[in-house]
């Protein structure tokens, strides 16, 4: 017997908003803030007292100066969820940790290698500058490409890439400019911006752990 699924039985269209709504009622309850610029981020400050908890649908990073507040959180989270402690942060929506006594040193080192073997540039020869220093990109830069969403996937990509590239800032923001009416020239010079992070895959910032 085969049964074909006329309509949702537990209203999935509305399970993450509803999931997120139960998580910030909880948070509420614990004395936690949900921040006006970012809804996805949670405050707690209380005298010395500081825990940031920032949350991507059911993955959250927690950040804490009080260890022994932080056991609290996790205890009182795993009474109202099953959760799963994963420790120290080491990945996060692409976006590498990795842990010194000096700070905190972050890349997207795989994220970018990601975006160079979708695009079939990770053999490609490097280069040693994002772009042209003179470039004469325009409207009118060469005929239009046939695969739009191609390079609106690309320059996404990238825009998200420069959270820890700001080397690549000016680039990203002359590509963007052409996402209505992308040419051939503005593909171009998106192909020589990706060999150059074929030369540099891993560069990164440092979180100075006494800053």
């Amino acid at each position: 017997m085969v049964c074909k699924l006329h309509k949702s039985l537990y209203g999935l269209r509305q399970t993450p908003r509803q999931w997120f709504f139960k998580l910030a009622t909880v948070l509420h309850d614990f004395g936690f803030k949900q921040s006006p610029l970012d809804h996805s981020l949670f405050v707690y400050h209380c005298g010395d007292v500081y825990l940031a908890l920032s949350v991507y649908v059911d993955d959250l990073v927690l950040t804490e100066n009080d260890s022994h507040f932080c056991h609290m959180l996790k205890s009182y989270l795993h009474q109202c969820f099953k959760r799963k402690d994963l420790g120290s942060l080491k990945y996060f929506l692409g976006i590498e940790v990795a842990r010194a006594p000096t700070g905190l040193f972050l890349c997207q080192r795989k994220y970018t290698l990601d975006i160079l073997t979708e695009t079939g540039m990770l053999g490609a020869k490097p280069s040693f500058f994002p772009m042209e220093q003179q470039h004469k990109l325009s409207f009118n830069s060469g005929d239009p490409i046939s695969d739009l969403a191609q390079y609106h996937r690309l320059v996404g990509r990238l825009i998200y890439l420069a959270i820890t590239r700001p080397d690549i800032t000016y680039p990203i923001h002359i590509l963007s400019q052409f996402m209505q009416k992308p040419r051939q020239g503005h593909w171009d010079a998106a192909m020589r911006l990706l060999r150059y992070l074929k030369s540099s895959p891993g560069p990164g910032f440092v979180l100075s752990s006494d800053s």
